[in-house]
């Protein structure tokens, strides 16, 4: 039976994690690797680390922040299409935060949600914008029939179970019942979450900050990175899983590789 394997990473600087990505495309082979936060300008964007490997790339940056990329492996294929942000326009920065690439049959979405910084922050209404409007693109997306998957740091924790210590987070950027409320709402467009189609207990994380003493050892973390599909991806899916041990290397991403697996 053949597969098709998607990784969705948040790399928190791709000149810092090269040999950590160059690492994950050797060993695991997505068909498609989408990042996150490259922090890298376009001019400056490594394609060498890519074409080496065997894959196309497509990106957009800036420096120091933001930075999305998908890269496809050659073997896959032409690529049908692909766009930046969000069509019909919207805020300066959503081109470095969203990457749309159709390959396969399949439109992937590759997305850097905003952090949202405080829920007083203009940032936060920017993210609640930002989900809804990934939200309306889905819907078109799928216009025809077509398959669409998700995937990327969405910044959301969607359930109590998708955060250690929920209990005072509930003011949390990341888990408050507005941005856990518009997850569910770009779920009701027809997405399925596909990590927990696979894996539904307890202690599944894909962020671990720096910041907390141990927190990798300790499992003390957030499932914020997320790989959603329509129903016919749901019904192809194999598995979905964190890859924990490139969050265990020396000089990692605070974010670990998350996978899903499909029948080809």
């Amino acid at each position: 039976m053949s597969i098709f394997k998607v990784i969705t990473f948040n790399v928190n600087s791709l000149k810092a994690r090269y040999e950590v990505v160059s690492l994950l495309m050797g060993r695991e082979r997505p068909h498609v690797l989408c990042l996150q936060e490259t922090k890298v300008q376009d001019r400056d964007f490594p394609e060498d680390l890519f074409s080496s490997n065997g894959y196309r790339v497509f990106y957009r940056g800036m420096k120091s922040y933001n930075g999305v990329a998908v890269a496809v492996l050659e073997d896959l294929g032409e690529v049908e299409g692909h766009f930046f942000g969000f069509p019909g326009g919207g805020e300066e920065t959503d081109d470095a935060r969203l990457a749309v690439v159709r390959v396969g049959g399949i439109w992937v979405v590759n997305c850097y949600v905003p952090q949202g910084k405080e829920v007083e922050h203009p940032d936060y209404l920017y993210k609640l914008r930002f989900l809804q409007r990934l939200r309306d693109l889905v819907g078109e997306l799928k216009v025809g029939g077509a398959e669409v998957l998700v995937v990327g740091d969405l910044n959301v924790a969607p359930a109590p179970l998708d955060v250690t210590h929920p209990e005072n987070k509930v003011n949390h950027v990341c888990f408050h019942q507005d941005v856990r409320r518009a997850f569910e709402e770009l779920l009701s467009v027809g997405l399925r979450d596909l990590f927990r189609l696979h894996r539904p207990g307890e202690g599944e994380f894909s962020f671990w900050d720096y910041r907390v003493k141990g927190a990798l050892e300790r499992n003390i973390g957030w499932r914020i990175d997320h790989i959603l599909g329509t129903g016919g991806l749901a019904e192809r899916s194999l598995d979905a899983v964190v890859l924990r041990e490139y969050r265990a290397m020396e000089r990692p991403s605070d974010h670990g590789p998350v996978m899903g697996v499909f029948k080809g």
